[in-house]
């Protein structure tokens, strides 16, 4: 199947990537860690079934220098060993931030707890932004669908930076 519309072909579609890339890569600059950042979204995106930006956030996480046992772990992030605290917490948002629809109450309080636990104001506010922009990101790769693999690491700091 091929991509059903390309937004960088009309100028709404470009002026709105460059501001949707321009806080994505504000996000990056942030003191959440990158290998953070990059788990957090691949498990978002893991959950939303987006090819494209999981291809984009493997090969990220992989030129940070990610191993390949965490990024095959994510999806099981539960029942792994390879994760921090932090992490796990981070993840435990991810995944509750993302399936809004499936808990009424949204993210627990035992994993805002969590959180509180292992981040500062400023990195919270990080996660928390990452994790709505990464579901916005899923969304539009989908209904677009675009598909993954042939994403380059950098690209989108490239392209965008």
């Amino acid at each position: 199947m091929d991509a059903r519309f390309t937004l960088f072909e009309n100028e709404t579609g470009i002026r709105f990537a460059k501001r949707f890339a321009g806080m994505s890569l504000l996000l990056q600059q942030s003191t959440l860690p990158k290998s953070t950042q990059e788990l957090v979204s691949l498990r978002a995106s893991q959950i939303n079934g987006c090819g494209h930006c999981i291809d984009m956030h493997v090969k990220e996480a992989a030129a940070a220098g990610e191993t390949a046992v965490r990024l095959h772990l994510v999806a099981a992030w539960r029942e792994s060993t390879v994760f921090t605290e932090a992490e796990r917490a981070a993840l435990a948002l991810a995944e509750e931030g993302t399936r809004l629809a499936d808990a009424h109450d949204g993210v627990c309080d035992g994993t805002w707890a969590q959180v509180r636990t292992h981040y500062d104001d400023d990195q919270i506010a990080a996660l928390v932004s990452l994790v709505a922009l990464i579901n916005a990101a899923n969304r539009l790769a989908v209904i677009l669908h675009q598909k993954g693999g042939s994403y380059e690491a950098g690209a989108l700091a490239a392209a965008f930076g």
